[in-house]
């Protein structure tokens, strides 16, 4: 298996629709006007040496090195930057150009070391590749005097060389190789949008220079990877690359991160990952990463990972190292019995967000067929289920209506209680190009956000509410929509029904949903209310993407309905640069929705009630299905303190961190009498597991993931796993265990099986992804190359439904006790609960969770940066360190969720989404007093931890 070839043409393609032909070296060739020479000429089979031209930048025109000649002008002009005109003709190569190119590359050659032997980039250096292009065999110049090579010259200090920097975790920054060329500038400013890269000095004194001539750990750089791939030289280059060498082989496969769901090229050398590329055709980001998905793969190959099936008796016990046969037939004793003795209901599962859609799939077969009930659920419906339950009462389907590519065409975008430039930096940093060519940016959130204040992409109104008020804020916008007559009345008319548009517009004009009113209790002023709701009435296509500071609120399922509601009165549907985008916050939370991992919903976001949807699964499984919905995870857990609820199957997932109320969570896990973990860590919620069987990672295993945007994308295994299996074959034993008759060979089999099951799958094959490299569902008879927007003619419902959204205060109140408000959210270097970025070099910028709180609220409480403060409510309390800044508003704190250490979820109550049980995680009364150091619950948690992750013969087990 070779390495995966990418053509770069220099420059970008153009977008134009007219074409221009020319003749380049006597072949004719038709591209869209607005291409350059050099792409055109790479299009025609013909290269053009460069070296500051890459097709992910804007042509620089600064190396000199793709000059031309053509017919009727004079001079050699660059390539890149010269566009196609009609009949041009081109020469690219004669003699007068071979000699400049030789010329230049001497004086390139001159100023840089000749290591090439010895160099991390042997092998794969665009210098090297240039001097073999042009011919170079000799340098004229020498390399005497000055230069930024050598640190002495004839024993002199040299001031213009630099030592290495090698501050960053992932990679290291050569001055002495640098080139000048500015692609790594021009990638951190045209791809990226942070702007943390410059050019220094100028002349022969000109050097890269991240910020104000600082170390890269030390400036705003965000190691999205984008100057180390744009890099021609080794100036910067990954350290794995340096330690492993050049990789030999590479298969294309899927990020296991967030909802974006990017696309790279993990190039191996044997079993050995040397680095992850991105893939300049995945369709989601389109040759981009963040630090996440770019380098830190390391928790794959990390020494805390647990290879071997454990079982123990009793959580007190340490765990005993058994063979797989032993734990699966443990495993399946444990759940007969327990279903024998407590009833067929008192065992049941929980899927994984991170795991493959086939592997998910397996999870909720294996309960609904093998334990017979619906007990099963997933931390999807703890983020994400009011996106199902909204979306699918307005618009008749639970996702997202667009793709990626869509932002590019917007005009106004709206973001709603989400921070993509924290936590689906992919998708921000193309939003943000999007807005620095000049779409407009609200921003509705109640911190300033690095969304709110992006360099050269700021937002242009950030409504600052107060959590709990999106509701409020949201029928404030569509008060002014309708009371102005901002609404597209023709749309509506045609693909909404009238009579609850009426309905809805006379309950959003009435008084007390006007800005005015809404200011008293959301804390936004009234003109930027009105402002932001003209501006995405008016301003083009309106395009609204929201997280989980919509979802994560006992409003969550009005919240998403209000959303929906204002996309349809301003017609902002069915078409690019529009639509209503939930920004899902892990890998395949989408897919573990669509593949049935709710306790009422069969795959394909069918109730498990319908006789005929029950009767397409019976026939093919050969078992009778309950028809009544299951226990969701809080169910589970009030029934096990009950007594009623004693086993449960937890793959993938860490509900003792990431779920609400922790010592609700404890206590139900640690009433149940068979709990298995089925992970790739001693995880929190393994300490009151007994059993435990490993996983395999992304990199172990084949299968799909489904991102924020409904897509498709295949995940390839790139070595063996080390725990011995991948995930989807750990279930089908279990199953067998169980006494099912399954017997996949390979997880498209599983697919074939969702397939024949699910009607928007129903097109879904590897046969058809390896073909087209990914699909967006519905992908089926009607749309056999699925649907990368959805409602283009009509609303799958059929007529587009407005529903009133009356705002309801959360019963979660502050008072003299608990006067602040706590918000949680993530940040850039860290995932979820941290088991994997923790295991990874990204502790060098989140080494723990903070305390966000505003100097007035810190200065009452007597608290300094960086104090220990303890943050107590209702629930329980815990300690960790203040950062005092103004990015939240007074009377607001916020923390993060990342570190076992603080956790945070011991703070936040069980209120949750009226319909769909979905915790209310953003809005917890709490108080902040300062702190001697961890809490006793913290400390009783912290000998509970290390007690339980003993394993017999081994001095201790790592977390």
């Amino acid at each position: 298996m070779p390495l995966v070839s990418e053509i770069d043409y220099g420059t970008p393609a153009s977008r134009s629709t007219e074409t221009v032909t020319l003749t380049i070296d006597g072949r004719q060739i038709t591209v869209p006007a607005g291409t350059s020479v050099m792409r055109a000429s790479v299009e025609a089979g013909i290269q053009v040496p460069k070296l500051c031209a890459t097709d992910m930048v804007d042509a620089f025109g600064s190396c000199r090195l793709c000059l031309v000649e053509v017919d009727g002008r004079n001079g050699t002009p660059a390539s890149c930057t010269t566009p196609c005109a009609p009949g041009m003709v081109v020469h690219t190569q004669t003699e007068r150009l071979k000699q400049i190119r030789k010329g230049v590359m001497e004086l390139y050659i001159s100023d840089h070391p000749l290591d090439c032997l010895t160099c991390a980039a042997n092998g794969d250096c665009e210098l090297q590749d240039m001097a073999g292009a042009v011919g170079l065999r000799d340098v004229r110049y020498g390399y005497e005097g000055e230069n930024h090579v050598k640190a002495r010259n004839d024993g002199d200090i040299n001031a213009k060389w630099m030592p290495k920097d090698e501050s960053n975790p992932y990679f290291t920054y050569d001055p002495s190789k640098c080139i000048v060329c500015s692609r790594c500038v021009r990638a951190c400013e045209e791809v990226q949008g942070t702007f943390a890269l410059t050019i220094e000095g100028r002349g022969f004194d000109s050097r890269v220079s991240p910020g104000m001539h600082e170390d890269f750990l030390s400036s705003e750089c965000v190691s999205c990877g984008a100057c180390v791939q744009a890099c021609p030289t080794a100036t910067l280059t990954e350290k794995s690359v340096i330690a492993i060498g050049q990789p030999e082989h590479s298969a294309v496969t899927t990020c296991a991160y967030c909802g974006v769901g990017c696309s790279f090229k993990a190039e191996m050398r044997g079993e050995e990952l040397v680095r992850m590329v991105p893939f300049k055709d995945g369709k989601a980001n389109r040759g981009h990463s963040c630090v996440k998905g770019r380098f830190a793969y390391g928790y794959a190959t990390h020494q805390d990972r647990i290879l071997n099936p454990m079982v123990r008796e009793k959580i007190t016990d340490p765990w005993r190292e058994v063979t797989w046969e032993e734990a699966l037939a443990h495993v399946a004793s444990e759940f007969r019995r327990l279903q024998y003795q407590y009833g067929k209901d008192s065992i049941g599962g929980i899927t994984s967000s991170r795991c493959t859609n086939e592997e998910t799939f397996l999870v909720q077969k294996l309960i609904r067929a093998g334990f017979g009930n619906n007990n099963v659920d997933t931390c999807a419906r703890v983020c994400h289920s009011p996106t199902g339950y909204g979306l699918g009462q307005a618009f008749g389907t639970s996702a997202g209506t667009q793709d990626f590519d869509s932002v590019e065409h917007s005009d106004v975008i709206m973001v709603i209680g989400a921070n993509p430039s924290a936590a689906h930096p992919v998708f921000a940093s193309r939003m943000k190009k999007r807005i620095r060519q000049g779409a407009k940016l609200i921003v509705l959130d109640p911190r300033e956000t690095e969304t709110v204040t992006s360099v050269h992409a700021k937002a242009d109104y950030h409504l600052p509410l107060k959590p709990g008020t999106n509701v409020a804020v949201i029928t404030a916008l569509a008060h002014v929509i309708v009371t102005e007559g901002l609404f597209n009345e023709a749309f509506i008319r045609e693909r909404c029904d009238w009579s609850e548009f009426e309905d809805w517009a006379a309950f959003v004009s009435e008084p007390q949903h006007s800005p005015e009113e809404t200011e008293k209790f959301t804390g936004v002023a009234a003109d930027l209310v009105r402002g932001a709701a003209r501006l995405y009435a008016k301003g083009g296509n309106g395009a609204i993407y929201y997280g989980l500071g919509v979802t994560e609120h006992s409003q969550g399922s009005t919240t998403v309905m209000a959303i929906a509601n204002l996309a349809m009165a301003t017609g902002n549907i069915g078409r690019p640069g529009v639509g209503v985008n939930p920004l899902r916050g892990q890998n395949n939370v989408q897919g573990s929705c669509d593949m049935g991992s709710f306790p009422h919903e069969l795959p394909g976001y069918r109730h498990v009630s319908d006789d005929a949807t029950r009767d397409t699964f019976e026939k093919l499984w050969g078992v009778k299905l309950d028809n009544e919905p299951g226990l969701r995870i809080p169910n589970m857990l009030d029934a096990a303190v009950d007594g009623s609820f004693k086993g449960i199957y937890i793959q993938g997932e860490d509900i003792l961190q990431s779920d609400p109320d922790t010592k609700h969570v404890s206590a139900g896990l640690a009433a149940m009498e068979c709990v298995v973990v089925h992970d790739l860590f001693l995880n929190e919620t393994a300490n009151y597991a007994h059993v435990f069987l490993p996983g395999s990672t992304f990199l172990e295993k084949d299968g799909t993931f489904t991102n924020a945007e409904r897509r498709i994308n295949r995940v390839r295994k790139v070595m063996s796993p080390k725990n011995g299996y991948a995930d989807w074959e750990v279930t089908q034993m279990l199953a067998q265990a169980m006494g099912l008759p399954w017997n996949y060979s390979h997880p498209s089999e599983i697919m074939d099986e969702i397939a024949a099951t699910t009607p928007s799958f129903a097109g879904v094959s590897y046969d058809l992804l390896e073909k087209m490299g990914s699909v967006q569902w519905p992908c089926n008879e009607k749309f056999p190359e699925g649907s990368p927007i959805m409602h283009v003619n009509g609303f799958v419902r059929g007529k587009g439904k407005f529903i009133r959204t009356e705002y309801v205060a959360t019963d979660e109140r502050t008072g003299p006790r608990f006067p602040l408000l706590l918000t949680t959210g993530r940040i850039l270097s860290q995932y979820n609960v941290g088991a994997q970025t923790r295991r990874t070099e990204n502790v060098a910028w989140h080494a723990e969770d903070r305390l966000e709180i505003h100097p007035h609220d810190a200065e009452q409480r007597g608290i300094k940066d960086g104090d220990w403060v303890r943050l107590a409510s209702r629930a329980g309390e815990t300690t960790l360190r203040a950062e005092i800044t103004e990015r939240v508003s007074p009377g607001v704190v916020y923390t993060t969720f990342h570190h076992p250490e603080t956790q945070a979820n011991v703070i936040t109550t069980d209120f949750s989404d009226w319909a769909t049980n979905c915790p209310e995680y953003k809005v917890t009364a709490v108080q902040v007093a300062p702190s001697n150091g961890p809490s006793e619950w913290q400390q009783d948690y912290e000998d509970l931890s290390r007690q339980s992750r003993r394993i017999a013969g081994k001095l201790e087990a790592a977390e």
